[in-house]
Order: C-alpha cells, then structure tokens, then sequence
C-alpha cells in the first residue's frame, strides 16, 4: 500500500467518532518501517488479543487489574523500559515494541491500555507531564500504575515525585484525568519530532511526523510553519515558501510582523533556486 492510501487511513481513523488507539498507533509505523504492510497490522492487533487472553478471568477492582497486567505484561512478558529506550525510534512505534517489549512509557502505557480494554478492564492514560502512566477506575478508587517499571502500582506520592522531577512543578488533579486517545497519538508524534529534532539527518522522519500531525482533526498552526522549514532543509524549497506563505496567511491576522519575517523566509527560499 502506498503512503498516500497510509495516510488516507490514518486521517480517517482520527475523525471517526470514536477513534482506535491501537490503529492509529499501528499506522504511525507504516511510515517508518516500509515492509510493514497490512499482514504486519494485523499480527500486531492479533498479539494484543493474545496477551489479553492470558489475563484471568473474572471481575476485579483497580487494585487487582493492576496486579493482573503487571503480573502478565510486566513479569512475565517482560514489557517494560530503560533510559536508553529514549534514544531509538522503535521505542515510539507500537509494532516495535509489542516485538522487543521495550519503549517510551507512553508507547508502554498504550500496550497495557489495549491489553486491558480487550479484557473488559475500566483503564485509561494518564499524561503526567513527562512521564505517561495508566489508570484504573473512576476519580475516587483511582488506581495508577507505571507500564515503563514494568507495571508498578503508584501512589499519589509516586505521581506528585514524577511530575516534580519531570517539571519542578506540584500535581495537579487535572494531571489525573483520563488522556483523549487523540492527544495520545499527537504526544507520541510530539516524541518522534523531538527524537528527529536531536538527529539533523533525520529529517524524513521529522517530516513525517509533522505531516502526520497535520492530519489530525486539531493541530497547531505553527506544525505548517515546522513542515516548511523541513522541506526547505531537504531541498524542497518551492513547496516550503508555498508552505510558509500560506501560514503567514493564517497569523497575519494576529502578527503582522511575525506574518511578514515568515513571507522574506519564503522569499529567501525561492531565490535558492536562482
């Protein structure tokens, strides 16, 4: 399947009422991993029905579907994370990390939520700053765990001690609330922008990250300018100035100064070709 038909699912996946983590996640990978076609998709999702068939039956409280996925994903499928984790692609690419059992927490976290969501368990994400955990239960028997050590329960001290370390800043009961699986995707894209961002030779992945984003219902505006500073770097200029000309266009409302600086950038651009 080519990118285009890729990302045709992709967008349409993102504005169905009820958008699917796990596919939008999947399809992420298809713009890394070219040999990653619908047969790859597919073993993905059939491994996560897999994992949750070895979960136990029966009803639980949050207490015990935390034991129960850290006691299968965390123990014995060895899913869980390590600071060199941060410095590898796969570990924001959810076929990757179903296959090497390692990750980002976010892309962890993701594992565990699919996982339990096919089992019946009550589970969501919760984007600490930071650090992305899961939760069990509504607000008031609110049980957290953390996928990246490998499923640790976590208190409130747990959860205040990684946003502090991560921010400087104190919890906040907003920090708690159950993560929209749209602002899951865009955080993880975020992840790979910055993952590129360190790596100057990586700017496919950068664009395609940015491109990706762009695709999603809601998005920043300033993603148009980024995408056109990236063709730009890869030669693309007449696309690029085009590009930053029409974000001129949206902030020249706003910023009239900033909207001509970006129309010099443009021009800048199209004298390269000269």
């Amino acid at each position: 399947m080519r990118t285009t038909e890729w990302r045709h699912r992709f967008a349409a996946e993102a504005r169905e009422e009820r958008p699917d983590l796990a596919t939008l996640c999947l399809l992420m990978g298809t713009e890394a991993d070219p040999e990653l076609d619908q047969a790859g998709l597919d073993a993905a999702e059939i491994e996560l029905d897999r994992l949750a068939g070895m979960l136990p039956f029966g009803a639980k409280d949050p207490h015990a579907w935390v034991a129960a996925l850290a006691g299968l994903l965390g123990e014995r499928c060895g899913f869980h994370g390590t600071p060199g984790d941060y410095e590898r692609l796969e570990s924001s690419l959810l076929h990757e990390v179903l296959r090497r059992r390692r990750g980002l927490p976010i892309l962890l976290s993701v594992v565990w939520m699919e996982v339990a969501r096919r089992a019946g368990a009550p589970v969501y994400g919760v984007a600490l700053p930071g650090h992305f955990v899961v939760g069990f239960g509504d607000p008031g028997e609110q049980v957290l765990a953390d996928p990246f050590a490998g499923g640790r329960p976590l208190t409130g001290a747990d959860a205040e001690l990684l946003v502090v370390g991560a921010t400087g800043e104190r919890l906040d009961a907003s920090m708690l609330l159950p993560a929209d699986p749209l602002d899951i995707v865009l955080r993880v894209l975020n992840n790979i922008r910055v993952w590129a961002a360190a790596r100057p030779e990586r700017t496919d992945v950068a664009l395609w990250a940015v491109e990706l984003s762009l695709l999603l219902p809601s998005h920043s505006a300033r993603l148009r300018y980024e995408r056109a500073e990236l063709l730009i770097q890869r030669g693309d200029f007449l696309t690029g100035a085009a590009e930053m000309d029409a974000y001129a266009e949206v902030v020249d409302a706003v910023e009239p100064v900033a909207a001509e600086k970006v129309r010099e950038l443009a021009r800048a651009a199209r004298a390269m070709l000269n």
